[in-house]
């Protein structure tokens, strides 16, 4: 019986470690195959507050692990392949570990961006080929990108990546864009933005230095055509990673956790969620952590006044 287990290793769930662990919670976290997060993809993290000269992402993770474990976190790793949220004390079943049950739960399992699957795009992520335009968009100065995809996101993003490139062209394999009418306006007007409209991508291509270029397939034509640029930007939607869950938990139409507005509370007492698996708007590392504070402060304070075993006994 653990006081807290939380689901995740990103700087949600290292952060509700720290503070839960800080309380004297001990609690379990339960990291997967790929610890860390999307950071440990990026080579260069330069937005999070207090390293000015930026930090690598796997040392920003690594270090916030070792802060965890040194105030007394527990660490397992392998994949939870089912929970039940039927009554507390709450059970899950993770691969390697058997059952485990605990008291509460943090989710911070995160949304996993949708890759294109095409050839050299995964070799090169981190060395051209990105999932978030304000992360990286400022490595791009002055150069030339693509953008791929046709929704809301992917016009965001591109009129982001013209404050900084020379030239943003958006590739998408339809000639019509899903973008809402004031979203596609705003980028048309851009005059930073060229189209390359029905063409598929079919490789990312690359030398010693990154990206030099994006293989596409013209549709109307059956030709090939290579698209030189300096950096790709993949906007084609994240998945929040709640399979695990089997709808026990309330979501909103693309799956995210709901949450109570002003907290990290889910619609089961007891199951607190942080971190990008409930944020579809700012996905960024230090919001991430922020919510895995209030996650931890949520979880402490639920705790005090709702435990159903006596501690006194096991601790």
């Amino acid at each position: 019986m653990y006081k807290s287990i939380v689901i995740g290793t990103g700087p949600s769930g290292l952060t509700a470690a720290i503070y839960l662990a800080r309380a004297n919670l001990k609690p379990l976290v339960i990291e997967g195959p790929e610890p860390g997060g999307q950071l440990t993809t990026t080579t260069e993290v330069e937005n999070f507050p207090g390293f000015p000269e930026g930090i690598m992402g796997p040392e920003l993770m690594a270090n916030m692990r070792k802060q965890a474990e040194r105030f007394g976190a527990e660490f397992r790793t392998g994949w939870v392949n089912s929970v039940d949220l039927s009554q507390r004390p709450f059970k899950l079943q993770v691969e390697g570990h058997g059952e485990l049950v605990a008291e509460t739960l943090i989710i911070s399992t995160g949304a996993s961006a949708k890759l294109l699957g095409i050839p050299g795009e995964r070799d090169n992520i981190g060395r051209g080929v990105s999932t978030c335009a304000t992360c990286d968009g400022f490595f791009f100065r002055g150069k030339k990108i693509i953008v791929v995809g046709g929704g809301d996101s992917a016009m965001e993003e591109a009129n982001f990546l013209t404050r900084f490139a020379s030239e943003v062209r958006i590739v998408h394999r339809r000639e019509e864009l899903r973008a809402s009418k004031i979203m596609q306006d705003r980028a048309r007007e851009n005059p930073k933005i060229v189209w390359s409209l029905n063409r598929t991508p079919l490789e990312v291509l690359s030398g010693d230095r990154g990206v030099t270029g994006l293989k596409v397939r013209n549709n109307e034509t059956g030709e090939e055509e290579i698209l030189e640029t300096d950096g790709i930007f993949v906007a084609i939607g994240h998945t929040p990673n709640t399979k695990f869950l089997n709808g026990q938990l309330a979501t909103d139409d693309h799956g995210y956790l709901i949450v109570k507005p002003g907290t990290t509370e889910t619609n089961v007492p007891g199951v607190f969620a942080c971190g990008d698996v409930q944020d579809q708007r700012y996905r960024q590392a230090i919001t991430a952590a922020g919510s895995g504070c209030m996650a931890a402060l949520d979880c402490e304070r639920f705790l005090e006044g709702n435990s159903t075993h006596d501690w006194s006994v096991s601790l």
